[in-house]
């Protein structure tokens, strides 16, 4: 094997997962183009303002509230689960598509933007709960905090291309032109996904109970319930921020697209260096410190936005320092936080499980876009960044007194068994240098050998 073979981490050795992997990747750096380019459009071509902004990212978020508990007890139910996210990665492409071919035709309205917006919300809903059982069907348990390094690896990689992509498009073919890219990543992430076949996880027979079983499961498991309670509390004041983001920084800061999207693509290069560096902070200090880290590391910095004035260089330095060190929490969090709650979750529970942490979680994203673009009109954009970035700094608190604290490997819970009636016990966590534990793989006996 050549040295540089030697320094290729050994999932992405196997061909499935690489391609997963890939696919994932693309889709990313697309949904980063889109992350500047949708608010440009409604700013800049259909000159939106702060209400209107905020009703334009409670369509995008709304479908997490009302569709991912039923979302979830349907996928638990149905096999075939990356088919459905090729049909998902399909759909989304045709929706974002019809942008740029209104906007040539003069016919794009606000009306148009939320209907999309709403639409391509769902889909993602879709995706994004079967994409949490494909995950484990690829990777081992004792391989989670490696597979999760790289996907979020590949997801700072957009976060440092993708504004800064984004911008330029935007300043050479308008904003909604600029959408044909994040297109293009929908449909190479579905021929990707077309080219694997990991052995999923059978359907689970219906009972009763069976759409709220994943949320009232996670209730009862002081672990989750306190990283929902905590999830959540971000979700909210997050959302107030970046719902009114783009508006302050291009009135109230006089920042143009190109700036913006280099405020926003090198401020992630924390990110790359938050992912580079997860698996050490892990394996130093335990998952359950590390997750604390992550919450206060990606939300105090923040605190920043509100507080930039002064001269063009120092309002960017500002920023980007505020993007660099959130960038870096945000990456451990997810992480970690994504290492256990994959850890944690019975396969049979896994779909229902994660939509129940998008409408519990996510689920406060709309309300805290129609509170930022609210407050937004009647404080002003600044007093409202002060609000929602002070917020989001107190969601670490409900982790306290959790078991998440005491944490400090991936604990050794039922992953393959079928949820028991009443509460579940607290895993013991590991003492301090344990390691994770045995290998143990994911539906071993259904598993296929992936092509190496």
């Amino acid at each position: 094997m050549s040295a540089l073979g030697a320094r290729v981490p050994d999932l992405l050795r196997k061909r499935a997962f690489r391609r997963y992997w890939t696919a994932q990747s693309i889709s990313l750096i697309g949904d980063q183009i889109s992350l500047i380019a949708v608010p440009l459009v409604a700013v800049l071509v259909l000159e939106a303002d702060a209400t209107e902004m905020g009703l334009l990212k409670t369509a995008e978020l709304l479908p997490a509230l009302l569709l991912s508990l039923p979302v979830g007890a349907w996928i638990d139910g149905r096999s075939g689960r990356r088919r459905i996210m090729i049909a998902a990665d399909l759909l989304r492409a045709v929706l974002v598509l019809s942008l740029p071919v209104a906007y040539t035709l003069d016919a794009l309205t606000l009306t148009q933007l939320y209907a999309v917006a709403f639409a391509v919300g769902a889909f993602t809903v879709l995706f994004d709960i079967c994409n949490a059982t494909l995950f484990v069907a690829l990777v081992p348990k004792d391989r989670f905090v490696a597979g999760n390094s790289l996907l979020n690896g590949s997801r700072a990689m957009a976060f440092v291309s993708g504004p800064g992509v984004g911008g330029l498009l935007v300043q050479l073919l308008a904003a909604p032109l600029a959408l044909l890219a994040d297109a293009l990543t929908f449909l190479s992430s579905a021929a990707l996904l077309a080219r694997i076949a990991p052995a999923e996880p059978p359907p689970a027979p219906p009972a009763k109970g069976y759409v709220t079983e994943g949320l009232r499961w996670a209730l009862r498991h002081p672990a989750m319930r306190a990283m929902f309670a905590a999830s959540g509390t971000v979700q909210f004041f997050n959302l107030m921020f970046h719902t009114l983001f783009v508006l302050y920084a291009t009135t109230e800061l006089r920042l143009g697209a190109g700036a913006l999207g280099v405020v926003l693509g090198s401020g992630a290069v924390g990110g790359l260096i938050g992912a580079s560096v997860a698996g050490r902070v892990v394996s130093g200090i335990g998952i359950g410190p590390t997750i604390l880290l992550g919450f206060a590391g990606f939300t105090a910095p923040l605190l920043l936005v509100p507080l930039a004035g002064g001269t063009d260089p120092l309002v960017i330095a500002l920023l980007l320092l505020a993007e660099f060190l959130s960038s870096v929490g945000l990456m451990l969090l997810d992480i970690s936080s994504g290492s256990l709650i994959a850890a944690l979750t019975p396969d049979a529970l896994r779909s229902r499980l994660t939509g129940a942490s998008r409408a519990v979680n996510y689920g406060f994203r709309p309300l805290g876009a129609l509170a930022g673009g609210a407050l937004g009109t009647v404080l002003g954009l600044r007093p409202t960044l002060w609000i929602a970035t002070a917020g989001a700094t107190l969601c670490f608190v409900w982790l306290l007194p959790s078991p998440v604290p005491r944490l400090r490997a991936l604990p050794e819970a039922a992953v393959n068994q079928e949820p028991r009636p009443g509460p579940d016990p607290v895993p013991r966590p590991d003492s301090p240098g344990d390691s994770v534990g045995p290998v143990r793989r994911i539906n071993q006996g259904a598993r296929r050998k992936q092509d190496m």
